[in-house]
């Protein structure tokens, strides 16, 4: 059997089992769609090349002028998160040769990073376009955060190991599609429909890649169960690093700590949420059934399928207890000195 230098502690990927990870990746391509084939943000917001622009702009405005500050502040906090790809798309090419060595390969995990990379662009585009158009965010603050978050980076712990990042990517595919599903639903309620349909097509794209991830760790619990949930558990036990950690205002602020607390007040994402999408994956990759696991990979099975119920029993308390927090005003939404 034969191995190459992709090292997790002290275990070595083997070859068959990248292999398999290829073909089934291969699998997941159909579940991108060609550009031709799917929305581009021009689609959904005012064409300023037709006639009737101006109309368009004003409808846009008043509709967008619904939505709460507290909401558009938690919009601009996960379109932030969208445009931090470079660092999403340079983490997915860390693993040795499971990996685009040139930029150009024409291997299936090649294939997929670039084509992923070219769909989760638009998220960031069209949102960033939205809270343009709607004048009523200090888009110069909003930028300069963008710029830290890139320059700053992204590191989720997973190494370069290629279990512990799809394992990773699984979880939070689903985590950013219930929070634009649910920033959908918020728009409905307070009657902006184009940012309905917005986040309902993003929720969809990122349903789809979802499932692509979800697809390939089931993989790695057939190729090498013990390994598989061994990395599930380095990842999942302790809380999961969100793509926007390291998100700065330039203000010196916690400006993630606060968006994310914003964002439970809203029920945009909760720790209900969190709870509900381990209990998810727990039942999805049926990690309760699996047999004949090394001793460390039984605990951590064990400790898994237990951790998804803490949260839920502590879900109710912590969001009363984070309804009492005040927040102090974005820079995102204060309007720049004249």
């Amino acid at each position: 059997m034969l191995y190459f230098a992709l090292m997790f502690s002290d275990k070595l990927i083997p070859q068959d089992i990248i292999n398999e990870l290829q073909k089934a990746t291969e699998a997941q391509l159909p579940l991108l769609k060609p550009a031709a084939e799917t929305w581009q943000p021009t689609d959904l917001l005012p064409d300023f090349a037709g006639k009737n622009w101006k109309d368009e702009v004003a409808e846009f405005q008043k509709e967008a002028a619904q939505i709460p500050d507290e909401a558009l502040a938690c919009l601009v906090g996960n379109m932030i998160t969208e445009e931090a790809l470079p660092s999403y798309q340079t983490w997915l090419n860390r693993h040795m040769e499971f990996r685009d060595e040139s930029g150009t390969d024409t291997s299936p995990w090649a294939k997929w990073t670039r084509a992923w990379s070219a769909e989760e662009n638009r998220h960031g585009d069209v949102l960033n376009r939205y809270l343009y158009l709607t004048g009523r965010v200090n888009m110069h603050s909003i930028e300069i955060t963008i710029h830290n978050l890139i320059r700053n980076g992204f590191n989720l712990g997973s190494g370069n190991h290629v279990y512990k990042s799809i394992v990773y990517a699984s979880f939070q595919e689903r985590a950013t599609r219930v929070s634009h599903r649910n920033m959908g639903l918020l728009a409905h309620k307070f009657g902006d429909k184009k940012l309905g349909r917005i986040s309902a097509l993003i929720a969809g794209d990122e349903a789809r890649h979802e499932q692509a991830y979800q697809n390939l760790f089931k993989v790695c619990l057939e190729c090498d169960p013990s390994g598989a949930m061994e990395a599930m558990a380095d990842m999942l036990l302790s809380k999961i690093v969100m793509p926007a950690r390291l998100m700065d205002d330039g203000t010196g602020r916690d400006i993630f700590g606060d968006y994310s607390i914003v964002a439970q007040k809203l029920g945009i994402y909760t720790t209900r949420d969190y709870a509900e999408l381990l209990l998810f994956l727990v039942e999805t990759w049926k990690l309760d059934k699996l047999k004949n696991l090394s001793a460390l990979a039984s605990a951590a099975q064990e400790k898994i399928c237990k951790t998804a119920e803490k949260y839920l029993r502590k879900s109710d308390s912590l969001m009363e207890a984070i309804q009492s927090v005040q927040i102090q005003p974005f820079s995102w939404l204060t309007r720049p000195a004249q």
